[in-house]
């Protein structure tokens, strides 16, 4: 009878009792699924990461310029329990070092969310984050109601990237040649975008173009899960842009322009070294400088680089690309002699005079001892398409190429100006014809790399993510031939050795190069103001240099660039042999430069 009845019992609860059970448990799924959905979709949260500028690396592996991000503190005055304001205002302040006064007064102030500071770095903004983690368990923040009676649950510090802010480590240093950036606002994100030099020629690639944003669900550590469908966009930096000039050189050579500018009483010195080879610049360096972080009233004239947006009469130093220009077409015979009228020449209402006063002169002498009337006849000799073409053809009336902003090109006169005689002639020696000194620096390079002519950079390449990348390849063009390219360096060297740039000798180097003063013009009026320079080259066996030095307006000694601007080339070139980038011959006498071709020079 018992078996019967448990019989009955089971069979029951299987066909009556059983099916309600199994759609009792089919309804409490879907609704758990259903709280879990809702409960899950309150906890998707988003974060954004803000990508950052690429920095600026010397030569030498010093970061001179790179950006770090910027947080914000952000925090709801109404959450904080009013018992426990003072220990949170004391344990804020000792990690970022806030006045305790400064920042109650921020609270108390004001009912509601309040920004402590926009200017925490990183590592500040790590250690505020585990800061508010502490302090929320010690209920330093506190439930609230709001002004419609809503109860808010306890708000933590929140720790926020704000930004980015831009640091240059070597102050005043490279200035202006990295420029400076201005910041500008993004997605609400504070950017910054160069404004001059490198940070503005490259800023295409050391721009942050793309921040990393990513949606998901949190865990219960606050931390989004990961999965295919949480990353909506990466991270892209900016590139790094690696400079040709290392920083120690750079800094050395600064250094000694900023006492030789208090020693001429000049307005500014300018020195400029490029491999002749290459046309990589090693250093470009002025007296002149501003810390791109901090830039005052009194910085606003720096701003700009002189060596390429300041164009100015060179003088002197326009006679070898003359002279080079009369040879490469055949104009001159070096054999020759070239009457020079003892030092005096009438010219128009004019007189011309020499300092090495000479009844004639051989063609190598009228560069070796700077003679103005010898450049008078060498230049006449010359039509003006063919002069005009050759001035063009050494991009005195064009950019060089270098890859800064802003580079002015020269000023040449016109095929008509040059149907006058008497502009026409002191074109010869400097006058009439402006251009900027790093048009001048690349054209003695010429002279010093078999007649080619390459644009010059700064920066050697850009990196990222461990692979090199080249930008903007620079040009070459044969400017004159190679014989005449010799035969110029040739000249050069000798008016090192015995002419008008002798106080420019090294012992144990291949030295050349010209000197140059020219008097200033004001308002069409020349005026008792002058620039000074020398350009020319060192060489040792294996590495060629040309090197630049402007000295404006001296008012200090005497004006002549023999006096100033050649005893800074030596410096220069010193100091070249101290850090290692020339290596004297062992044998003093020793020459790099063949005779081949030069069997016309005579003395």
């Amino acid at each position: 009878m018992m078996n019967n009845l448990f019989s009955n019992l089971r069979r029951y609860f299987l066909f009556y009792f059983l099916p309600f059970v199994i759609m009792g448990i089919f309804l409490l799924a879907a609704y758990f699924q259903s709280i879990s959905h809702k409960k899950s979709t309150k906890l998707e949260i988003s974060e954004k990461t803000s990508a950052l500028r690429g920095s600026i690396i010397t030569k030498d592996g010093f970061i001179v310029a790179n950006s770090q991000k910027l947080y914000k503190a952000v925090i709801d005055t109404r959450s904080i329990d009013p018992d426990k304001l003072d220990l949170f205002i004391k344990l804020y302040c000792i990690y970022t070092n806030d006045n305790e006064k400064k920042v109650k007064n921020l609270i108390t102030s004001r009912k509601g969310t309040v920004v402590l500071s926009y200017k925490i770095d990183p590592k500040t903004a790590m250690h505020l984050k585990k800061l508010s983690r502490y302090l929320t368990k010690k209920k330093v923040f506190i439930s609230f109601i709001t002004d419609d009676n809503v109860v808010r649950q306890p708000i933590a510090l929140d720790i926020l990237e704000s930004g980015e802010n831009r640091k240059y480590i070597a102050k005043d240093s490279l200035s202006p040649i990295l420029g400076y950036i201005k910041k500008i606002e993004k997605d609400k994100i504070t950017k910054t975008t160069g404004v001059k030099g490198v940070e503005k020629y490259y800023n295409q690639y050391l721009f942050a173009n793309q921040d990393e944003f990513i949606k998901g669900y949190r865990d219960i550590g606050n931390t989004i899960i990961l999965d295919k469908g949480s990353i909506k966009s990466l991270k892209i930096d900016g590139y790094d842009a690696i400079l040709n000039i290392p920083l120690k050189f750079q800094i050395k050579l600064e250094s000694l322009l900023t006492k030789k500018a208090k020693q001429y009483g000049a307005k500014e010195i300018i020195v400029g070294v490029m491999d002749s080879k290459t046309s990589k610049i090693l250093a470009l360096a002025t007296s002149n400088r501003y810390n791109p972080e901090n830039i005052l009233k009194s910085n606003y004239s720096a701003l700009n680089s002189t060596a390429i947006e300041y164009p100015y009469e060179a003088g002197s130093v326009i006679k070898p690309i003359i002279f080079s220009i009369a040879y490469e077409n055949k104009k001159l015979n070096l054999n020759e002699m070239i009457p020079t009228y003892n030092g005096t020449y009438k010219l128009g209402n004019s007189i011309i005079k020499d300092t090495h006063p000479s009844s004639q002169m051989n063609l190598t002498d009228i560069i070796v001892h700077s003679s103005n009337i010898g450049m008078i006849m060498i230049i006449s000799r010359l039509d003006n398409l063919t002069l005009y073409e050759g001035l063009d053809k050494f991009n005195l009336s064009k950019k060089t190429g270098i890859d800064l902003p802003y580079e002015h090109s020269g000023i040449l006169p016109t095929i008509n100006m040059l149907k006058n005689q008497s502009y026409k002639a002191t074109l010869s020696y400097g006058y009439g014809i402006q251009t900027t000194f790093m048009q001048i620096l690349n054209a003695f390079c010429v002279f010093n790399n078999n007649g080619i002519m390459t644009q010059p950079r700064i920066v050697s390449h850009l990196h990222k993510n461990g692979k090199f990348y080249v930008v903007d390849k620079p040009q070459q063009t044969q400017v004159i031939s190679q014989n005449t390219a010799n035969i110029m360096k040739n000249i050069l060297i000798q008016a090192v050795e015995r002419g008008t740039g002798k106080k420019g000798q090294i012992n144990g180097l291949e030295i050349g190069g010209k000197t140059g003063t020219a008097r200033m013009a004001k308002n069409g009026t020349y005026i008792k103001a002058y620039n000074s320079s020398f350009f020319g080259f060192a060489n040792d066996k294996n590495s060629s240099f040309t090197i630049g030095v402007l000295v404006r307006e001296p008012t200090i000694g005497s004006y002549y660039a023999a006096q100033n601007a050649l005893p800074i080339f030596k410096e220069v070139v010193e100091m070249l042999v101290d850090e290692g980038y020339l290596i004297k011959f062992q044998d003093k006498n020793q020459k790099i430069l063949s005779n081949e071709n030069l069997d016309e020079i005579k003395d």
